[in-house]
């Protein structure tokens, strides 16, 4: 694993993390409408505890979640794709929990990318539901929550 390093995003991440977004190779054939023209804006990640993995070698961005307080919700996850299996998805997701607890949460709900919850489930969250198909979302997808208290 590389030299990985947290920290929280700042504005000047915004067209890293939009690409990231885009360019996931999990939103790829049906999935794409999920991320067709979609930002990471600098006034969302102002907004939203934002934090990146960094590798400490050459500061590439090589993954990020945001974790939305007020909703306790985790709205999203990303690992670049040549990154997987590096361990940096587990790595964001107890950065998650412990930033969680720190808010005063004591659950975290995620609404899956429907490929994307075994690895939920890996990383200790819990299936809870089913969110329908609506809107430009053509699919089910797994609602799962990370109890973190």
């Amino acid at each position: 694993m590389p030299d990985i390093t947290l920290r929280r995003a700042t504005a000047d991440d915004s067209k890293r993390l939009t690409r990231l977004v885009r360019g996931s190779g999990a939103y790829r054939g049906d999935y794409a409408a999920m991320v067709d023209g979609y930002q990471v804006g600098a006034a969302y990640i102002e907004h939203h505890p934002v934090f990146v993995a960094v590798d400490g070698s050459d500061g590439r961005v090589l993954g990020f979640y945001a974790l939305l307080v007020d909703e306790a919700e985790l709205d999203l996850a990303f690992v670049a794709d040549s990154a997987q299996g590096l361990g940096i998805g587990r790595l964001l997701m107890a950065h998650m929990a412990e930033q969680a607890r720190a808010a005063g949460l004591t659950s975290v709900k995620v609404v899956a990318h429907p490929p994307a919850e075994e690895f939920y489930l890996r990383t200790g969250a819990r299936r809870t539901g089913t969110v329908r198909a609506s809107g430009r979302i053509h699919w089910d997808r797994p609602e799962l929550r990370y109890d973190v208290a």
